[in-house]
């Protein structure tokens, strides 16, 4: 997979890092059952778009396909994509071009697009450029097989049918690229958010949540097969709200359903299936999280004391004309209820936008006091990128040069840079609980995993295994990394 990812262009590099290397890539592994078709899958974006292709692999599964890890060996291509940002439409275009060259030679080779990107450009992608046989929007993989026999029988394929219901909870995902340690949970589907910056409402359509008794049964049955941590995942978990009767949030609101399973509550369900299985969560919205989740995080030593917590600008004026429906009193006051009932230690991280429409100077210095106010364990950085079909194109003018963006980008970089390693210097001559992963990418004589608030700890490996839990004191570190070694158990 490092090739790919070399030939692909995104790996990060110091002064692009935040903005254009947004676009990861996982691929489908190699699964040979002796079944007669073969599928190859790249993933690209967000942790909701590799959950989905291991729900897709599943699908293909079962519908007669073996997978394999390399384009060459495939009868079938799918690409599933992200449309948040141009780059990662851009490298898509590319890896199209490149397995249409592929076609040439073989002719009955079959591409797909899935994801955002299918959901937003189906007819062009289809219709004018002609690059792809089939299109299937997020909420459509049930149709996979359907669309599939249709491209066999020599027509073009699509559905992008955009459901209130579908939540795909029946569905066991193949794990790909597994380290067999860590895993990730869908536990909902779609936003009813609308930041004017974001076509994830137009691509995933509105937010429904997933059975909570399917979450815990996934979760589970995750452990007993000897995973160690699950993050449960959803565009706004936060907003999490199931019933017997519905699952749809605006039915739920409008029918005044009072029998709800929240957020919180599930949280504490999956925390109960046992103490050795550690719970993450993504990502969460400051207008949704509530002091209810924080004091069932604060309670259960295996829910990681981490948050992401997208705050995008620290000016209230800009907050608005994203749409973001809080102020900047209000982000703080979340940050301070963190720390207050979790603790100073607890891990937070961020997403940060600079030059967003209309931002002047003195707004993006708000954004650089916030950091300073707040001090993020680490960020997700970039330059606004007018995304087509989103509020912002609509309404407003891209109107900040794109230098000024890269600029103020660069500052908000410099800042985390430094917010990053004072934050893990607090964490020297502690020992921290740590759930071994893997081998360092440097060593195979040292290993790696994550602390409660998310931060990569390596150490010598002696005698100790992925899957374990080992307490490590922590002797170095630097803003992305820290170093340790295994203390006395």
């Amino acid at each position: 997979m490092d090739q790919i990812i070399k030939d692909l262009d995104i790996l990060p590099r110091s002064e692009e890092k935040a903005q254009e290397e947004s676009c990861g890539v996982k691929i489908s592994k190699e699964v040979n059952t002796g079944k007669t078709r073969k599928l190859y899958i790249e993933s690209y974006g967000c942790q909701m778009n590799f959950s989905d292709s291991e729900i897709v692999t599943s699908i293909m599964h079962q519908d007669g396909f073996d997978t394999t890890a390399t384009a060459e060996s495939a009868d079938v291509i799918f690409l599933n994509t992200c449309s948040i940002r141009e780059k990662a439409e851009q490298t898509v275009r590319n890896r199209l071009v490149h397995f249409n060259s592929m076609k040439k030679s073989r002719p009955g080779l079959m591409i797909g697009i899935l994801g955002c990107m299918a959901e937003r450009l189906k007819e062009k992608l289809l219709e004018e450029e002609k690059m792809v046989d089939l299109v299937a929007g997020p909420d459509s993989y049930r149709d996979l097989p359907k669309l599939i026999s249709e491209v066999d029988g020599g027509t073009k394929a699509v559905n992008t049918f955009l459901s209130r219901e579908e939540t795909y909870a029946d569905i066991s995902p193949v794990r790909l690229n597994s380290n067999g340690v860590t895993a990730f949970i869908s536990i909902m589907r779609g936003c009813d958010n609308m930041c004017s910056f974001c076509v994830v409402p137009f691509t995933r359509g509105r937010e429904r949540s997933r059975d909570p008794h399917s979450v815990v049964a996934e979760a589970r049955g995750l452990f007993e097969q000897g995973f160690r941590e699950v993050t449960l995942l959803g565009q706004n978990v936060d907003s999490y709200k199931w019933s017997p009767e519905v699952n749809n949030k605006a039915q739920l609101e409008k029918k005044g359903v009072s029998d709800i399973v929240n957020f919180a509550e599930l949280l504490q369900m999956v925390a109960d299936i046992h103490p050795d299985l550690r719970v993450r969560f993504s990502t969460s919205h400051p207008k949704d999280i509530t002091d209810e989740v924080l004091h069932t995080i604060a309670r259960n030593e295996n829910i990681c004391d981490y948050i992401h917590l997208p705050a995008q600008s620290g000016n209230t004026r800009v907050l608005n004309q994203m749409n973001r429906t809080y102020d900047r009193d209000w982000y703080i006051n979340r940050v301070d209820a963190i720390r207050s009932i979790i603790g100073p230690e607890c891990g937070i991280s961020s997403d940060m936008i600079a030059g967003f429409c209309t931002e002047t100077e003195e707004e993006h210095q708000d954004t650089l006091s916030l950091m300073d106010y707040v001090k993020y364990d680490f960020s997700y950085m970039f330059f606004y990128s007018e995304r087509p079909g989103t509020l912002a194109a609509r309404k407003f003018t891209d109107d900040v040069p794109l230098e000024v963006k890269k600029r103020r980008l660069q500052e908000i970089i410099a800042k985390q840079q430094i917010h990053s390693l004072e934050r893990n210097k607090l964490e020297v001559g502690k020992i921290h609980r740590v759930l071994i992963e893997g081998t360092s990418r440097k060593s195979e004589e040292q290993l790696q995993g994550r602390n409660s608030a998310n931060k990569v700890i390596v150490f010598d490996r002696g005698n100790h295994q992925k899957g374990e839990y080992v307490n490590v004191l922590v002797t170095d570190c630097t803003a992305a990394t820290l170093f340790g070694q295994v203390a006395e158990q």
